[in-house]
């Protein structure tokens, strides 16, 4: 059966395809849940995108060795689309599969799911074999390009090389993978893992005038959103960054509680009236 796309979805691609078009640097932070996107949406982010660990997290399952399933995601994904009227963008991890069907047929699912855009990764889930070889990834790229082309809105794509954050600290082979995802036609580019002002701008330079994401969080903490901007940074997301500090308020809580028998961390939450109004918008 043919795939029904809303006039909503359209719109919302648009939206999200002109704030990659418009001058200017913008935060894109990452729910994990639908409650976690209309907090969000409530404090006037423009865009959300998943996060795979914090849905991973939540599910109590590690991030980043092929626990999730695609319907996991893709469920999450859902919701959190139905949470805001905002466009979302999905970490669609390595599409599921290693072949660049797999990569294709997921971006058409989570089309499907009302996303306007996904990351495809080249990270293969194995920790004995961590990165795709170079052709191979540049082929899943393509295919994902493919498809999002065969939609009918700009569905946006996000090419990961992941390199630097699974043991490689290549950054001349990343900058290459980055450079062919380019060619390969993904519209954004992303390396986790950059550190300096000078991997940045290299990375920056390299694929311009593509933008680049940089996800804060993950061995970048010092920057703020202006100094990103000004090395040429367009999209600035958080990766697991939310999830982590909603996680680790919870564990220090939880701690005191068991080790100390004392609840002094309810002085500092947010009150039930603050979260509950921000859940009515």
């Amino acid at each position: 059966m043919e795939a029904i796309y809303t006039a909503l979805q359209v719109n919302k691609a648009v939206t999200f395809k002109a704030l990659h078009e418009r001058a200017g640097i913008f935060a894109f932070p990452n729910p994990w849940d639908a409650g976690s996107a209309k907090m969000l949406t409530a404090l006037g982010f423009e865009a959300l995108a998943t996060t795979s660990a914090g849905l991973a997290f939540s599910l109590g399952k590690p991030d980043g060795e092929g626990a999730l399933t695609r319907a996991e995601t893709l469920a999450n994904a859902r919701a959190i689309v139905d949470a805001t009227p905002l466009p979302v963008a999905a970490d669609l991890e390595n599409g599921y599969g290693d072949e660049p069907a797999a990569c294709a047929d997921t971006i058409l699912l989570a089309a499907q799911a009302g996303l306007v855009g996904g990351s495809i990764e080249d990270s293969t889930g194995r920790p004995q074999d961590p990165i795709y070889p170079f052709e191979l990834a540049v082929e899943r790229v393509k295919a994902a390009v493919q498809a999002a082309r065969s939609l009918p809105f700009p569905f946006t794509l996000t090419a990961r090389a992941e390199n630097l954050i699974y043991g490689r600290p290549d950054l001349a082979d990343t900058v290459r993978r980055l450079e062919a995802y380019a060619e390969a036609g993904a519209d954004v580019l992303f390396a986790p893992g950059l550190t300096t002002r000078e991997e940045i701008t290299t990375v920056v330079k390299a694929v311009a005038p593509k933008p680049v994401n940089i996800v804060v969080g993950l061995g970048i903490t010092g920057f703020s959103l202006e100094e990103l901007g000004r090395l040429g940074v367009k999209r600035v997301s958080l990766g697991s960054s939310l999830a982590r500090t909603a996680y680790s308020a919870f564990l220090r809580a939880a701690e005191e509680i068991h080790g100390k028998g004392t609840f002094n961390f309810t002085q500092a939450t947010t009150s039930y009236a603050d979260i509950n109004q921000l859940l009515r918008s």
